[in-house]
Formats: C-alpha cells, structure tokens, sequence
C-alpha cells in the first residue's frame, strides 16, 4: 500500500481530527453503495480504510512514524522468535500488535467512523463493508387517510421484492415521513438491505392540512348566520357543537383549539381546526324569501364591495 498519509491527502504533522476529518471525507466519496457503477472505488475504499487503520490510531501511527511498522501495519526487520522478549532482533522496543475482537490491531475500527458518517445505515461499514456489501435498499409508498395519520394505525404495504408487510404508522406522522424497515430490502452477500417506506396522507373530504392546523369549510343557513346559534361541525375526534355568532357574512372564520393536529414534540400545543362559515341558500326556490329580498333591496340597500 502507498504511504498512508499520501492515501488520505493529510501531512505527517496533521492533528487527529485532521486525519479523521479527511478519512470521513474520502469515506463518503468512495464508499461502494454510492459508486456502483465504479469497479476501482471498492479497492479505493478499501486502501483508504487501510490508511486509516495506521495513521487513525494513536499506536499504530506512532510505530510509523518510527519505522517500526510499514504502510500495511507490518513490522520491519522484526525477530518473530524474540517477539516475546520485549526486544526484537533489530534493536528496537517490541511493539505489541494487541489484537480485539475479529483480530482488530489496536482495539481500532474505522467501522466505528463510518457508523457515524452514514447514519449507522451502511450495512457492513469500513473494509468488511467494501469486502461483502449487503443488499440493496428497496423503496415503497403506503397511502393511508388524514385520521389513520393522526391517530396511528397498522397498515400493509407491498415491496418491489413482492414481499409483503405490516407496518406500524405512529401517530401524528407527516405526509412524506418515512418509515425504514431494518433488513427487509434485498439479500446481500453482507446482509440484507432496508425497506425505506414512504407515508402519503391521501386527501380528505372535509379537511385540508395547514401547517398543524386544519381547515374546515362549514355550510350554514342565511338565517344561522342572521341570527346565530348553534351548529354541529365534524372535527377527527367526532361532532361537535359550535356557536356561530350572529350577524356572520359568508367567509368568517371560526377557531376550535386544540382540534387540529396533535403536537410535533412533546410540551408544544395541538393545531387547531379552522371553521370557515359558508352561507347556503335553500335548494328550492322560495317566493316569501325572494319577496323579502326585494324589499331588502328597495328599502335597504347596501354595498359590500363598498371598499
């Protein structure tokens, strides 16, 4: 292998997280799930894990540094006989190659780094990653209604593997939420990929989503809103009773707190459902109303559009 600091482009005097921020950077760009149209960036990966394997830890850069090991983590000039003793042949300190669980010279991993670059998702981080990839991801949508979305449910969705699941939609997602499912994508030689679902909250028939409030437009007689009273208006959790004030022009907006959606995070409040009044006139026609509406119109005009 090339020089290890050549590999990750840093200096022999850059600082750890120098050499770990490069590391994370050439990690991201040359890992195989997102080159897989590139034949070389799984051996780039590879020598790049390599590189960080030396100059990412502390013992291991230090015995470069002093000549005692070469690019590829082996000792130079070393007396296996004498490794025991403390002093090897070469008349230098031994150095210890303590080996971790699955040989890992050092206790180091640079699977540990590329967990948290990806997100914990890569499926076989670092060389053993590059070695047996695991399967790829698949993608889904699952469509379920605005109270099924608010109040949790359970619903099946189909891959494109044909495989079919149960999925658990938790209460108060957001239209375009995802929902990933650990190892249910397709198989791979390292494990099996994810099945990343997509939520769609289809339209509903009375409410429309604005922000965590929801709109509700609500027909009303001409003579509820003349003189008042009081309606029932549909809200998620049931009917309720709502007083339209007297005087109420086509278009006045109502408030219900607390009606909308439930809160995004814990301690915030709940949305509230927005009642907009719509005048409705009889579907008949009526003589005594058109009459009066004459009378209205000769002996009290007025001009809305005035302004």
């Amino acid at each position: 292998m090339r020089d290890p600091y050549n590999v990750l482009g840093v200096t022999k005097t850059a600082s750890a997280e120098e050499v770990k921020k490069a590391y994370r950077r050439l990690a991201k760009k040359y890992h195989p799930d997102h080159n897989k149209t590139d034949p070389k960036a799984k051996e780039k990966f590879a020598e790049i894990n390599s590189a960080y394997e030396i100059v990412g830890d502390e013992k291991q850069r230090g015995a470069f540094d002093r000549g005692e090991i070469d690019a590829n983590g082996k000792p130079r000039g070393f007396n296996f006989e004498n490794a025991t003793s403390g002093r090897s042949g070469a008349g230098f300190e031994h150095f210890e190659f303590n080996t971790g669980p699955g040989g890992r010279r050092g206790g180091f991993d640079p699977a540990d780094i590329f967990a948290d670059l990806f997100g914990g998702a890569g499926g076989g981080a670092g060389r053993r990653g590059a070695e047996t990839p695991r399967g790829e991801d698949v993608t889904a949508t699952l469509s379920v209604g605005l109270a099924e979305a608010v109040h949790g449910t359970r619903s099946r969705v189909v891959l494109p593997t044909a495989k079919m699941l149960d999925v658990d939609v938790p209460a108060g997602i957001e239209d375009g939420q995802q929902i990933r499912l650990k190892g249910q994508g397709r198989a791979g030689a390292g494990g099996s990929g994810d099945a990343i679902v997509t939520v769609q909250i289809t339209p509903h028939p009375q409410f429309k989503i604005d922000g965590r409030d929801l709109r509700l437009e609500l027909p009303v007689t001409l003579y509820e809103a003349v003189l008042g009273g009081r309606v029932e208006a549909p809200t998620l959790d049931g009917m309720v009773e709502l007083k339209v004030p007297p005087g109420s022009s086509s278009g006045r907006t109502l408030r219900l707190r607390g009606k909308g959606l439930p809160a995004k995070t814990k301690g915030d409040p709940a949305g509230d459902l927005l009642v907009m009044l719509k005048i409705v006139l009889p579907e008949a026609e009526d003589a005594e109303l058109v009459e009066l509406m004459r009378r209205w119109r000769d002996d009290k005009p007025y001009d809305p559009r005035r302004k």
